[in-house]
């Protein structure tokens, strides 16, 4: 299936290069200030969004959500995204809502955890470029409400100015795309007990999502904590993805026909845990105190993204 977008003249199509969330460590030199976004400037074809900016006490961790709309007056097809955080970002991912869940424009720290909204986009490093393959694309209605959610620690002892720019490049009117989405698993059902680290070879969270049997992935990677010493998605037995740095866990990229469909038609996602803490630590947005066990992949064609809770996709 193709889909037409109506935006904005053309921009040339980047290499694919595909950079998941996660709370990695982050440059504790401080800028002089945060400029005004010419470092990052805006697509020939396209649109960009610059979130406010946050001044960051020294030694202060924080998760922040800045609530917008998409500036765009049309369904447009997304085929890249390039985001630039400052100093003292730990991640940033942007999640699209179905309705407007805080006025445009509404910057707080309150309520700001992943449940309410989609994921479309995600960040650990200080620049990073997300292009689909050729003929692919993200569709994103007019004025589409989300929410950026942005994760900082000032490792420094100087006061920071933090923001993060984001930029979206389109493809033309007269250009045709075949549609893609996020395919996004969340663990509710983790459970590590104190003092004990997880037995090799045993998943301590995790599930089994059922695929659309026609889906073809590009890219897909994991999102932990902390206390993760490793993370998987297979397909059935086969090892997809594999990775034992929550940090850093990397992604495996699909760049070529025919892309990866998943030959058992379920996407098997799981996760080990080390709890070195004196409770039990059990799912939450928290980085410090909490899990995550998420598988993130991306394919097409996709009428809308998908999320799978546990082992069960639910409508968003």
């Amino acid at each position: 299936m193709s889909r037409r977008s109506r935006w904005l003249p053309r921009v040339a199509t980047t290499t694919l290069l595909a950079t998941f969330a996660a709370c990695s460590a982050s440059d504790d030199v401080p800028p002089d200030d945060v400029g005004d976004g010419e470092d990052l400037p805006a697509p020939a074809q396209g649109f960009q969004i610059i979130t406010p900016i946050i001044e960051l006490a020294p030694g202060q961790e924080a998760t922040y959500c800045y609530y917008t709309r998409m500036p765009i007056s049309q369904t447009v097809g997304v085929k890249q995204w390039e985001s630039q955080m400052t100093p003292g970002s730990h991640h940033m991912i942007l999640y699209f809502t179905s309705t407007e869940v805080q006025p445009e424009g509404t910057l707080t720290a309150q309520n700001c955890g992943s449940g309410r909204g989609i994921w479309a986009y995600s960040a650990q490093q200080p620049k990073v470029t997300f292009a689909m393959p050729a003929g692919i694309g993200m569709a994103v209605e007019a004025s589409q409400p989300a929410f950026i959610q942005m994760h900082y620690l000032n490792a420094t002892d100087k006061t920071l100015p933090v923001r993060v720019t984001l930029n979206a490049s389109t493809y033309a009117a007269d250009e045709t795309y075949t549609p893609a989405a996020a395919f996004v698993t969340y663990s509710s059902n983790i459970s590590v007990p104190p003092g004990t680290p997880a037995t090799p070879g045993e998943a301590t969270a995790g599930g089994i999502c059922s695929v659309p049997a026609n889906a073809r992935f590009f890219t897909m990677s994991t999102h932990a904590h902390k206390q993760a010493v490793r993370t998987q998605i297979l397909d059935g037995d086969q090892i997809l993805f594999d990775s034992r740095d929550w940090e850093h866990p990397g992604a495996r990229i699909f760049a070529e026909e025919p892309f990866y469909s998943f030959a058992t038609g379920g996407l098997n996602y799981r996760c080990e845990y080390r709890n070195r803490t004196s409770r039990v630590i059990q799912d939450g947005d928290s980085a410090v105190t909490d899990e995550m066990c998420m598988a993130i992949g991306y394919f097409f064609p996709a009428s809308r993204p998908l999320f799978c809770l546990n082992n069960t996709v639910v409508p968003r």
